[in-house]
């Protein structure tokens, strides 16, 4: 595979983009040989699901857009990227029994870590901000069978 390989994709700031999102990135790690029924997908799959899901619901309209990263370096580590032109950055809501949300970060960054990853906020030079995650990138020799099926 090659020393360095980056997709980008900018959608619209609308809730019919985070499956958008989701797609683009599970479809381009697939071609990069990552398997879509992999427990690493699965959490890949939540992760952008949650990053996107902020980048439109936390925007309160000043984002029109957001962008979506990958990067893999040299086949270890995996880069996704989610940069939104709203300059608030996330903050963290009380625990509140009833609250229907506000746990997005908590979601990534516990996905994250269980992955052997980080999480990163920053700054954009434009004013905005970039919520990335870094994991190893770890390929399965072979796909995680799905539940109910049997392997020969």
């Amino acid at each position: 595979m090659a020393d360095h390989l980056e997709a980008s994709v900018t959608l619209p700031s609308d809730p019919a983009s985070v499956s958008a999102a989701r797609a683009y990135v599970v479809g381009t790690l697939a071609e990069w040989g990552l398997p879509a029924d992999t427990e690493v997908s699965d959490s890949i799959r939540l992760i952008i699901s949650e990053l996107a899901t902020n980048a439109v619901q936390h925007t309160f309209g000043q984002s029109p857009t957001f962008t979506v990263d990958v990067a893999l370096a040299r086949d270890e580590h995996l880069r996704i990227a989610v940069t939104d032109s709203h300059p608030r950055f996330p903050r963290r809501l009380p625990a509140a029994v009833q609250q229907d949300n506000g746990r997005g970060l908590v979601i990534i960054r516990w996905l994250t870590a269980e992955c052997g990853g980080r999480l990163r906020i920053r700054p954009t030079r434009e004013g905005g901000k970039t919520i990335s995650i870094e994991l190893p990138w770890t390929v399965p020799a072979q796909p995680v069978p799905t539940a109910g099926r049997r392997q020969p």
